[in-house]
């Protein structure tokens, strides 16, 4: 038993009990478990191998900031009634334990470069030195992760900062952040619970309360936060632009690839070169230097984000392109839609459904999508037969014709203006 101890000390009382169970299970019951567990520990404390040690660092005041990027799903965060999976960007001074956090969506190179210049900016000064672990390959996955690392160290000397890297596989190294992840999820979960409720009416309303949270932390770090702003230094006269630009062509299928997720445009930029802006949050799509739209940025790789109301002209005229379209699923915009398209299925052939079906979509981006999704409910309820052309009818219907405005001109008083004319003369 020793002997397989010393071999591989990391065995535990569990394995080590079943397999003496298996060499003889009549000396050695079940109920011994526990005795073979407190002796292993015994045995590890007193004669085995030695445990790592974590030595403690001496803080300087404005000398070293560490960020980091913590999952907050575990909250059960709702936001309108559904989960809210997010991050949180967190930055803390390790001297003063001072600390500030972004909400983001993934560990992009966008959501570092904002929530990072958000807390110095909040902050007001710039420490010495900012540490971070080995980023550069859960944020940039590409071949080349220089090319993060070349920008984060622009980013951090535009900051008047130098950068710092924890060594791989060795997260004790930003234990200042690592431990204030823990703290601060445990505050905002107590919160939660003297709140009474997870649910938030939008993004923007929880994003204030994370904020009032984190500053009802920083009170308690005046004083030490002030010996370390006496020593820092002065921000940059501007903060640098924290998101990426690309140029990139708009297929024949009017998509564009941003980021490995796909993206729709509108059908008239087929074939033209496009400038993106990829924020932490959004993409901005940019043509002969006109904001042609802000599209919700997609998480994670390999997801698709396509608008019915950029293709819908074309799929009207090329109705046999539904069925097997790629991206089909996306030209459902309310639950309302596919079941009506389920419904015309039921009525029509796939061919002449996938035609009905169309054309109401077209008339909810012609006109009002929610006046349209209110229609759809009512036929659903109504358990009637569909068609695009009572839609129109009802939707026209329901929108009413709007009244003519009367406009009543009063009559001219011709002897007014002789008497003006006749004051004149005098």
């Amino acid at each position: 038993m020793k002997g397989k101890l010393d071999l591989h000390p990391g065995l535990e009382a569990k394995t080590l009990f079943d397999y003496l169970r298996r060499e003889d299970p009549e000396r050695f019951p079940s109920g011994q478990l526990r005795t073979l567990q407190r002796r292993l520990k015994q045995w590890r404390a007193l004669e085995g191998p030695a445990k790592e040690v974590m030595f403690e660092q001496i803080h300087r005041p404005g000398q070293l900031s560490q960020s980091d990027f913590t999952h907050m799903g575990s909250l059960g965060v709702t936001i309108g009634g559904e989960r809210f999976d997010h991050l949180l960007y967190h930055f803390v001074l390790t001297y003063s334990d001072w600390e500030a956090g972004s909400i983001c969506y993934s560990e992009s190179f966008e959501s570092l470069s904002e929530g990072l210049q958000n807390a110095l900016w909040q902050l007001g000064a710039v420490p010495k030195a900012h540490q971070t672990d080995r980023m550069s390959t859960a944020v940039q996955r590409t071949d080349h992760p220089e090319q993060f690392t070349a920008r984060y160290q622009a980013l951090v000397r535009h900051c008047g900062m130098s950068a710092r890297t924890i060594q791989s596989g060795r997260p004790n190294e930003n234990g200042d952040v690592e431990q204030r992840h823990h703290r601060f999820k445990r505050a905002v979960d107590q919160q939660l619970m003297l709140r009474g409720s997870r649910e938030f009416a939008s993004v923007a309303e929880y994003a204030q309360f994370v904020q009032r949270l984190m500053e009802q932390l920083n009170q308690g770090r005046q004083q030490r936060l002030g010996e370390e702003l006496k020593v820092m230094g002065r921000l940059p006269a501007r903060r640098l632009e924290a998101f990426q630009r690309l140029r990139v062509r708009v297929s024949a299928g009017a998509t564009i690839r941003v980021a490995r997720n796909t993206y729709s445009v509108h059908s008239r930029l087929i074939g033209e070169q496009v400038d993106v802006r990829l924020h932490a949050d959004q993409v901005e799509l940019w043509y002969a230097q006109r904001c042609l739209e802000r599209i919700p940025r997609l998480r994670g790789e390999g997801r698709h984000h396509i608008q019915y109301r950029h293709i819908i002209d074309w799929l009207v005229r090329k109705p046999g392109a539904f069925e097997g379209y790629r991206y089909r699923q996306d030209l459902f915009p309310i639950s309302r839609f596919r079941i009506v398209y389920e419904r015309l299925g039921q009525q029509h052939s796939p061919a002449k459904a996938a035609k009905q079906y169309l054309l109401i979509l077209e008339l909810a981006a012609t006109g009002t999508e929610s006046v349209v999704d209110q229609v759809l409910g009512q036929l659903i309820e109504q358990r009637g037969p569909i068609s695009a052309d009572g839609v129109t009818q009802m939707v026209t219907a329901s929108q009413g014709t709007p009244s003519r405005a009367v406009v009543k001109v009063a009559a001219v008083q011709l002897d007014q203006y002789e008497a003006l004319l006749g004051q004149e003369a005098v």
